[in-house]
């Protein structure tokens, strides 16, 4: 995050404004929404100050800026296309201790102006960072269509009532459940309707009410949410709908940063991440955990790697909150498996190759690899095998021991789905030997069978590559030489 978005208060503050143009225009007039007393100085005006001109706190200078009319100032907005102008009065209000923007010239900023999507007192703020302006209008066009003026409406009811909710329920965690029940029950309806006093005298009778019976923290409950293999993208809108409910959320390793980004923000964060003999905290000491904290009155959020129940141990959790009675939803991911063979152009079945596929873990309890190879040993098959990169070798050897041909085609896929993901591709005799020169660190997915020769053609990243000249010899035989991408 290069900006950090921030919503300064202006009220009766005074603002500068240099320039007399359409850019000029509609920074007085967000300047003028905010509050502030905006003092534009231009030699002339364009027709677009009309409105402007009639607005108590507007006031023109039909000369230049002097060093002492930056004084007392908040903002600076320069929007001229005088580059002297422009230096000298960057340069003075810089003086006067004021923020400054200039139109077009991002370096010489201190600031940068969001698209805004106004539904006051309900205002969102759409910034690319000044990399591009055309994309964050083209998100505000969309989400003016999205969210009607109605939910301005929704904003003014609770604010009216903040203090009022503040006095009548003294938990933090009460009073948030009872704002949800609020917005997203009859009485948000009311509002949204237009209906405002029925709005208003039912939220009054509800705030009341919760005087009255003074409740404890309701008992909480665990989400077992699976982030999936890494990317974003592949959350579900049950999964980001419980990541905004939290209050506390245990994460492991396996989170990408990307995924913990969309939890919400208020929420409490610990981390319970496992590596192989390094466990942070022991799976029993994580399941206590999750009830001690619902026995708090917490909604917490377990966010595991790929899917709950796919090699996550979520049963042994779910187990643990059963016998205590915690109430529990579970919302399923993209295992990693799936995730990883999606994005690395490897299809797990295929008609011509494999009509089964098989999910082993590579290591077992107390770290023995324990497998039943005659299962996995089966014709027009792919076997993926999770947590098994620090055994490769062993697993590769065994295979082989057991029957496999030493070129049956193999596949190890690092960082699945995420912006690092980095594919080595060979067969069982020598995928071992290429992962260990190209120093894959994990987490890895390895995938075993014919499949994995269908890569070149459907993998789309690679297909991409091997269009662009940019990138040199990535011809077929390129690829046969140099397997890893």
């Amino acid at each position: 995050m290069r900006h950090l978005p921030i919503f300064l208060e202006l009220s009766g503050r005074a603002a500068v404004v240099v320039g007399g143009g359409v850019v000029a225009a509609r920074r007085a007039e967000v300047l003028i929404k905010a509050g502030a007393s905006v003092t534009t100085f231009a030699t002339a005006l364009s027709e677009d100050f009309r409105e402007l001109l009639e607005a108590p706190s507007f006031r023109h200078e039909a000369r230049d800026p002097e060093p002492k009319d930056f004084e007392g100032a908040a903002l600076c907005f320069v929007a001229t296309e005088d580059l002297r102008l422009a230096a000298d009065a960057r340069a003075a209000a810089k003086s006067a201790g004021a923020l400054v923007n200039v139109a077009d010239r991002p370096r010489l900023c201190d600031f940068i102006m969001p698209s805004i999507v106004d539904r006051s007192p309900l205002v969102i703020a759409i910034s690319t960072g000044g990399a591009s302006p055309i994309l964050g209008r083209m998100l505000k066009a969309r989400l003016e269509t999205l969210i009607p003026a109605a939910y301005g409406r929704l904003a003014r009811l609770t604010g009216g009532f903040r203090l009022a909710v503040a006095k009548a329920i003294p938990s933090p965690i009460v009073r948030r459940r009872f704002w949800e029940a609020v917005l997203e029950g009859p009485i948000g309806e009311r509002a949204l309707s237009g209906d405002d006093r029925a709005a208003d005298a039912e939220l009054a009778r509800a705030i009341e009410r919760a005087a009255a019976e003074r409740a404890e923290a309701p008992r909480g409950e665990v989400y077992l949410v699976g982030a999936g293999p890494g990317d974003p993208d592949l959350l579900t809108f049950r999964a980001l709908r419980l990541m905004q409910k939290a209050d506390v959320v245990l994460y492991d390793r396996l989170t990408d940063e990307g995924v913990m980004n969309l939890v919400r923000r208020e929420a409490e964060r610990i981390y319970v991440g496992k590596q192989p003999d390094d466990h942070e905290l022991p799976q029993g000491e994580i399941s206590a955990l999750l009830v001690k904290l619902a026995r708090q009155g917490k909604r917490v959020l377990r966010l595991k790697g790929g899917d709950p129940f796919m090699f996550g141990r979520g049963g042994e959790e779910i187990e643990a909150l059963a016998a205590d009675g915690i109430a529990f939803q579970v919302c399923p991911g993209v295992t990693a498996a799936t995730g990883a063979a999606a994005y690395a152009g490897i299809p797990l079945t295929h008609r011509d190759h494999a009509q089964s596929c098989v999910f082993v873990t590579g290591h077992g309890k107390d770290g023995k690899i324990a497998l039943d190879w005659g299962a996995l040993l089966q014709p027009r098959q792919t076997v993926a095998i999770y947590m098994g990169l620090r055994n490769l070798e062993a697993l590769t050897r065994e295979f082989i021991a057991h029957g496999a041909d030493a070129d049956l085609p193999a596949a190890v896929v690092d960082n699945a789905t995420r912006a690092t993901q980095r594919v080595v591709v060979g067969a069982l005799g020598t995928v071992a030997a290429k992962v260990r020169a190209a120093e894959l660190s994990g987490p890895a997915i390895i995938i075993i069978g014919t499949v994995v020769t269908l890569r070149d053609k459907l993998d789309w990243r690679l297909q991409a590559e091997l269009r662009s000249p940019a990138e040199g010899d990535l011809s077929p035989a390129a690829s046969e030489k140099d397997r890893e991408r």
